[in-house]
């Protein structure tokens, strides 16, 4: 997306002149004659620049741009000053003006320092996200997934990501990685340069979570010393993740729903609406089908927000993922700890297998996190793990046929191989065992159920010895 440069100045000619040199540069422009025209436009259009001109025939520029600074601090500022009035651009810059051009305009020195400006405003907001997620759980890496599960969710991922605005709505229990799937859109979408922000809608009471997304005026309420800026303001061209959506309130609802469908929102005490352009990502881990239902959540705004929805399963319903995970992980904490483990144990692996996962990836990466910080050696093994996650896991272990499959499949093949005969007899054997006890030993019913002839199932039942059972 374009940058958008706003330019002030009472001469229409400069204006024009101006208008026509940034537009060739390849950026947007807006123009203003007067300084009450381009406060209405900065807080309308929330522009990247202003080109601000000092002398303008209602307020000054000087008292333009301390306004912005107040109401628009993000908004990088450059001062038009007439030639040689250093006294006064000293005053602009410590308004918060970013730099000052000198009138008559060197074309060449102004389009290199609205770069620098442009860039100054990146790297502010590349700040304030980076800063917001170290706050966060996960990091911004890539969790490999190689289930079928996960491989449709990174073609959609891919899909949507091509789109500039649709709304997402990411479901999945807690743990799961839904910053990391809203993540992945942000980085693959035309606004990827833009800012990514989230906020978890769990964390903060009704009134401070309204103030953190659409900002307040000065005096708005008792604590509100001075004006705020809001998220949706922040994340302006870039996106916006509302995690744990599903605990917001039906007055903030509102609210938002009026966002998704004008673009438009008023700070909390303000008067005059901004317009923005934001994608929003959202994600739960409740029912909300079933909230709308309980009326609790809003029918409008989950339409709203589920344009494209996508469902993350639970790390115990996609085990086959959890070999390349632990992989992934160990190597990130060999790198962080210094260490060098390099494999699991066969054991170790077939209780990380066994085990439910309740914490999901999140409660996976801390496990191995814990085990490489501690432990010195070059093997995963059954010791290094929780001894709360081994006697779970021993208690709740089906040594069934189903989970024989999934250890085998859930990693590469060992280096003396698997006991294939052995695992595909004594899963025709479960197979036709089951079918016997559904049909009440009715060896007509158990043939349909398993699509086999009769002298099939007798051969089959002689051989597993199961005729009398």
């Amino acid at each position: 997306m374009k940058p958008v440069v706003l330019l002030v100045d009472d001469e229409d000619t400069i204006r024009m002149f101006l208008e026509k040199t940034i537009t060739d540069e390849g950026y947007e422009s807006l123009t203003a004659a007067t300084g009450n025209e381009a406060l209405e436009l900065a807080r309308r259009e929330l522009p990247d620049l202003i080109l601000l001109d000092l002398k303008l025939p209602d307020i000054n520029g000087i008292e333009v741009l301390a306004r912005i600074k107040e109401e628009l601090p993000d908004i990088c500022v450059i001062m038009l000053t007439a030639f040689g009035d250093i006294e006064i651009a000293v005053k602009a810059i410590k308004k918060g003006a970013f730099d000052f051009v000198s009138k008559p305009v060197n074309l060449e020195q102004l389009l290199l320092t609205i770069e620098k400006g442009l860039n100054s405003q990146k790297l502010t907001r590349e700040l304030f996200q980076l800063r917001r997620r170290l706050k966060t759980d996960f990091d911004d890496q890539y969790v490999p997934g190689e289930s079928p599960k996960m491989k449709e969710i990174y073609e959609i991922v891919k899909a949507v990501a091509k789109s500039d605005t649709t709304t997402v709505l990411i479901q999945g229990e807690s743990g799961t990685g839904k910053e990391i799937i809203a993540n992945m859109i942000h980085k693959n979408s035309p606004r990827h340069d833009k800012p990514f922000l989230e906020i978890n809608c769990a964390s903060l009471p009704e009134e401070l979570l309204e103030s953190e997304l659409f900002g307040h005026e000065k005096g708005a309420f008792t604590d509100a010393k001075i004006q705020k800026t809001g998220l949706l303001e922040l994340a302006n061209k870039g996106t916006l993740f509302l995690d744990e959506i599903g605990e917001m309130s039906l007055t903030i609802q509102v609210k938002l729903l009026r966002v998704l469908e004008k673009m438009s929102f008023r700070r909390v005490g303000g008067t005059k609406d901004i317009n923005v352009s934001v994608r929003i990502i959202s994600a739960t881990n409740r029912d909300l089908a079933l909230e709308v239902e309980n009326r609790t959540f809003r029918e409008d705004l989950f339409y709203r927000l589920k344009v494209i929805p996508i469902d993350i399963p639970a790390l115990r319903d996609r085990k086959e993922d959890i070999f390349l995970l632990v992989k992934h992980f160990l190597n990130r904490y060999n790198k962080q700890f210094k260490k060098n483990f390099q494999d699991i144990d066969d054991e170790a692996f077939e209780i990380l297998m066994s085990y439910k996962w309740p914490g999901n990836i999140r409660e996976l990466k801390n496990v191995i996190e814990r085990i490489v910080l501690l432990e010195d050696d070059i093997v995963l093994k059954r010791e290094h793990l929780p001894g709360s996650m081994i006697t779970e896991s021993l208690s709740d272990r089906e040594f069934t046929i189903a989970n024989n499959i999934g250890i085998a499949l859930g990693r590469p093949y060992p280096e003396n191989g698997i006991p294939f005969e052995e695992l595909m007899k004594n899963i025709e054997k479960e197979l036709i065992s089951k079918a016997m006890n559904e049909s009440d030993n009715n060896q007509s019913k158990a043939s349909r159920l398993l699509q086999l002839n009769r002298d099939k199932l007798r051969y089959r039942l002689k051989n597993f010895d199961l005729e009398n059972n």
